[in-house]
């Protein structure tokens, strides 16, 4: 073997080596989960949370539904391909009595989906969910208006829209919509709903979303 060719396939072998070892993204936030289930145990038909930062930062999640019990499996950061990837672990293992979905929103903000493709990524989400759990009913909390990425609120409503829809024509599936609860009188998004970032909210924007969702928890 040449001394070029033999360079070469040490530098491929290297690479691929390298990249085998780079950990999945959000991986260490499932196993912290999954050691956190053995030292305690996590309650049986519980609500069970999950999504981006929005649901992992909830939290009084507990104290705003004290008479349920939740379970919060949220990990910041993520998208809906990573929500998917995980699901055989974060969710569905619990068998929960109902599901509540935060996600899509760190989807559009890479500005590289377009709302259809938000909307199918959902798709695929709620079709591996109702595959392992047909009868667990799903609420799917629409994406906010977050100041911070007020360039793409119009692929946000369009992709609300779509799954909006697509729930519609769903057994045992709820959309709950808290981006017309997040804007003021004229149509503006309530800034004081949210930390400085302008991107993850206070506790005023916890209590809007509470309201809003508590009626439809079983």
């Amino acid at each position: 073997m040449k001394k070029s060719s033999f360079l070469f396939l040490l530098t491929i072998i290297l690479q691929s080596v390298a990249f085998a070892q780079q950990p999945v993204p959000f991986e260490n936030e499932i196993k912290a989960f999954e050691q956190q289930d053995q030292t305690t145990p996590p309650p049986k038909d519980a609500i069970l949370f999950t999504g981006s930062s929005s649901i992992k930062l909830w939290q009084s999640l507990q104290a705003d539904f004290p008479d349920k019990k939740v379970l919060n499996r949220g990990f910041g950061g993520s998208k809906l391909p990573d929500v998917i990837h995980f699901a055989d672990r974060a969710i569905l293992p619990y068998k929960p009595k109902q599901i509540v979905i935060y996600a899509g929103e760190n989807d559009v903000a890479s500005g590289t989906v377009t709302a259809q493709e938000v909307c199918d990524r959902f798709v695929t989400l709620f079709t591996r969910i109702r595959k392992a759990l047909p009868k667990t009913p799903v609420v799917f909390i629409s994406m906010k208006p977050s100041p911070s990425r007020r360039p793409y609120l119009p692929i946000t409503m369009e992709a609300n829209s779509l799954i909006k829809t697509y729930l519609s024509k769903q057994s045992q599936a709820q959309y709950l919509d808290i981006y017309s609860a997040m804007l003021d009188a004229n149509g503006q998004i309530r800034g004081d709903l949210f930390r400085p970032d302008s991107l993850h909210m206070n506790p005023k924007g916890y209590e809007i979303w509470t309201a809003k969702l508590k009626p439809l928890l079983k």
